[in-house]
């Protein structure tokens, strides 16, 4: 009896043979495609895309404006600066015990034109009279003014100019003429020239409006009168305030050294100030107002983004049935990803640039308005755009994910 004999083995069998073909590779999605999926929301559903897109918009524009406007109005200052100029510096005598009149030395003026880096040395010095609009008013109603001799060369050391008229001159001012400042000007409801004001028992013949001088105040609510026509008034020639302009480079020197030239025998009776310190420590108040801004721009950028993050959840539950058609048809998790988290970003990315726009023309209406320079940093436009994606990319990862885990079966037997 034969034994049966086995067929030889073949040499292929029990090994797992690739039945793929070797040019067969998993696709990737283009730019292009990517882009035509981001976009599907806005041609899909526009108005849920726009009201989703308004946080981060909101939040992007706050951002534009907090930068931009203080950018504008320090630009503005700036400009400003270099009219009027740093390097002036302020000495007056300090108040008197029991708040009595305290007045600098007559020859204080002079003394101070002997400091080498000190130039354009001028004064004022209030000669407690009072000025009425006409002699029916009575002494009592000041309306706040001073009246001021001043030197010929005051209008010339703080960098002022007439608004209207002229100012003192060696002629004018031995006789009875006075210049407003624009402040002292509005209250009396004085607009123009040639006209004559009550100062004391005297008529005075306005003959000039100063314009706004942001670096003297005072003078601004004063009425100046020259320093001849002021012994009239009462005047004894001690001067009350002293200004001066140095060097750049040696006012911190000059103004050390400013209170023992102006009164050698008391000199901590005399108080420096440099008034373009009072308008930066404004423009520091100014920059903390912005911070605050800054911070309210965050929190409406993280509002926007959880509204985007809610938008995008609801859109994975909605759309079930196309993850699940989309993975039937070969889409990998990777791709799903990418679709949603894509989506999630071209929002947040048109709302930003919206909101950039929005920024960028608030900012210049406002400078406009206040006759600013338009200053708009370019390094906060590009950080509200680079806001803009992060957002969309933190706010789009886990709707993504939550995509991305869902099987073919489970979306498509969603309702």
């Amino acid at each position: 009896m034969s034994t049966p004999t086995r067929p030889p083995r073949h040499p292929d069998r029990g090994k797992r043979v690739n039945t793929t073909p070797r040019d067969v590779r998993p696709t990737r999605l283009g730019l292009a495609d990517l882009l035509l999926l981001g976009l599907s929301p806005l041609r899909t559903r526009p108005m849920r895309a726009v009201l989703s897109a308004l946080g981060i918009s909101i939040g992007i524009a706050t951002l534009v404006v907090v930068t931009g406007i203080p950018a504008s109005s320090r630009a503005a200052l700036m400009e400003e600066f270099a009219a009027l100029g740093t390097n002036l510096l302020r000495a007056e005598a300090a108040t008197g015990l029991n708040n009595e009149p305290a007045s600098l030395p007559p020859d204080s003026t002079a003394m101070v034109e002997r400091i080498g880096p000190a130039h354009d040395v001028s004064a004022v010095a209030n000669t407690h009279a009072v000025i009425r609009r006409s002699d029916r008013i009575p002494d009592s109603e000041t309306s706040g003014l001073t009246v001021l001799a001043a030197k010929l060369n005051l209008l010339d050391t703080l960098n002022g100019r007439v608004r209207t008229g002229t100012f003192l001159t060696e002629a004018t001012s031995a006789f009875p003429t006075v210049v407003l400042g624009d402040i002292a000007a509005a209250r009396l409801g004085i607009t123009a020239p040639d006209t004559q004001v009550r100062i004391n028992d005297t008529w005075f013949t306005v003959i000039g409006i100063l314009a706004p001088l942001p670096l003297a105040p005072e003078v601004e609510r004063s009425a100046l009168v020259g320093w001849e026509s002021a012994r009239g008034l009462g005047f004894d020639h001690r001067p009350t305030v002293l200004y001066l302009r140095a060097d750049e480079p040696a006012i911190d020197d000059v103004r050390a050294v400013l209170p023992q030239t102006v009164h050698p025998e008391q000199p901590s009776q005399v108080r420096v100030s440099r008034p373009s310190d009072a308008l930066t420590a404004k423009r520091l108040t100014e920059n903390t107002f912005s911070a605050l801004m800054l911070g309210l721009a965050g929190v409406a950028l993280l509002v926007g983004g959880i509204g985007v993050a809610n938008t995008m959840v609801i859109s994975v539950l909605e759309r079930k049935r196309e993850i699940g058609l989309r993975r039937a048809l070969g889409a990998h998790r990777g791709q799903i990803r990418t679709q949603f988290l894509t989506e999630s970003v071209v929002l947040c990315v048109l709302g930003g640039v919206a909101g950039v726009l929005l920024g960028l023309t608030a900012t210049a209406g406002y400078a406009c308005v206040h006759n600013w320079p338009a200053v708009i940093p370019v390094e906060m436009v590009l950080a509200g755009l680079g806001a803009a994606v992060v957002t969309g990319v933190v706010a789009g990862v886990y709707p993504a994910v939550r995509a991305s885990r869902l099987t073919p079966t489970e979306a498509l037997a969603a309702p």
